[in-house]
């Protein structure tokens, strides 16, 4: 076995540990830093490269032989030729090249009904061409151009894949499989009623909301399941609208359904991980109720609380702010790692993730040189 070899074989058995519960020999650690960050911080034009994949692959390559992490660093990409084929209205680029995901409304009030009775007849009918303008056409021509934009769209991701296959085998890099899912009052504040429009609706319409909950969460549920369900793969869910609610609001609207998609996503036998975005200390005895190691990543929030209330249970990442990156010097950088490492270590079931990914590069390089520090950091002092 080759040196690069056994370090894959090392780094895959760090996530089998720890997604299965166990101790594993050290922190396992993701850099926070994706490729939209790697593809500024090597001087290439974002919104251009992003059209070229296979470009990606000398400014990824680099990127992981530059920054130490256990996984691979591709982030929060999304390929921009499958939504301009759509004429999409859901996600954009923007002017300095970031695919961004506005305010949109898919369903209106008074169809609610309509979409209850068949969810996911009136998102194929009626969402996708009010939200994907160039599906708002005759039968032919939309399945001329949903045909074209899937072929894009698989050959984009398969090139991208085949690129990160060739980087993990030289790097010894490890690449969980993951499905992307939404709680099921997020995906209606997301892409049906916006979050002002949800936000509206559950003093006006409860009931139709409760109901349009409970209708989509089979979608959701079968959307979370990967392709082959496993100890190395996760669902992963970014949790959005629940720190803005009330707490009668959140126990009624929200917990009941999400609950359910992360139970059942567990019962088909894979992980789940969150991504526990504001602040959620006043939601972390509901936490506590999701099936055991549950991945927790959190934006906010006061980790020793987490840890005394959730770190025997469930699995804790985030908290590290990538803010500090820009303003702390690398010794204040690299004191938030030993403080961290100090509270959630103990624990067993810490992942190195920050509280959020970074997506922009800045000129002068101080985030890169704090985050080379602080993930070298991790690497040689998080062994249990």
């Amino acid at each position: 076995m080759t040196d690069v070899a056994a370090l894959a074989k090392e780094r895959e058995q760090l996530f089998r540990d720890l997604f299965s519960g166990k101790t594993p020999k050290r922190v396992p650690v993701t850099n926070p830093a994706t490729l939209e960050f790697a593809i500024q911080y090597y001087g290439e034009d974002l919104a251009e490269a992003q059209w070229d994949v296979p470009r990606l692959e000398a400014i990824l390559d680099k990127f992981c032989q530059d920054f130490p992490t256990d996984t691979t660093p591709i982030g929060s990409l999304r390929l921009p030729a499958f939504y301009q084929m759509l004429g999409s209205k859901a996600i954009v680029m923007g002017s300095g090249g970031f695919m961004q995901h506005p305010e949109v409304v898919g369903l209106l009030p008074e169809e609610y009904d309509d979409f209850i009775a068949a969810p996911y007849d009136f998102i194929i009918d009626t969402v996708l061409p009010r939200l994907y303008t160039e599906l708002d056409a005759e039968p032919s021509q939309k399945a001329l151009v949903l045909a074209k934009a899937m072929k894009a769209y698989y050959d984009d991701y398969a090139c991208l894949g085949q690129i990160r296959d060739r980087v993990n085998a030289k790097h010894g890099l490890v690449a969980p499989m993951v499905a992307l899912t939404e709680a099921p009052f997020d995906f209606m504040a997301d892409f049906l009623r916006s979050f002002k429009g949800i936000s509206s609706d559950v003093r006006r319409y409860p009931d139709k909301v409760l109901a349009a909950c409970e209708a989509v969460t089979p979608i959701m549920i079968k959307k979370g399941k990967l392709p082959v369900p496993g100890v190395l793969g996760f669902t992963f869910i970014p949790l959005h609208m629940a720190p803005y609610m009330r707490d009668k609001d959140f126990e009624k609207f929200y917990w009941p359904t999400f609950k359910t998609l992360v139970e059942e996503c567990v019962a088909m036998g894979q992980n789940v991980q969150l991504f526990v975005e504001n602040d959620w200390m006043r939601y972390l005895d509901y936490l506590y109720e999701l099936p055991e190691n549950t991945i927790m990543r959190f934006e906010y929030g006061d980790p020793k609380v987490v840890a005394e209330k959730l770190g025997k249970k469930h699995i804790i990442s985030g908290f590290y702010p990538v803010t500090l990156l820009q303003t702390g010097t690398e010794e204040q950088c690299i004191d938030k790692a030993k403080e961290l490492l100090d509270i959630l270590a103990p624990t067993g079931k810490y992942w190195f993730q920050a509280d959020k990914s970074i997506i922009s590069a800045d000129k002068e390089g101080k985030v890169a040189n704090n985050l080379r520090a602080v993930l070298r950091y991790f690497m040689e002092n998080g062994s249990y």
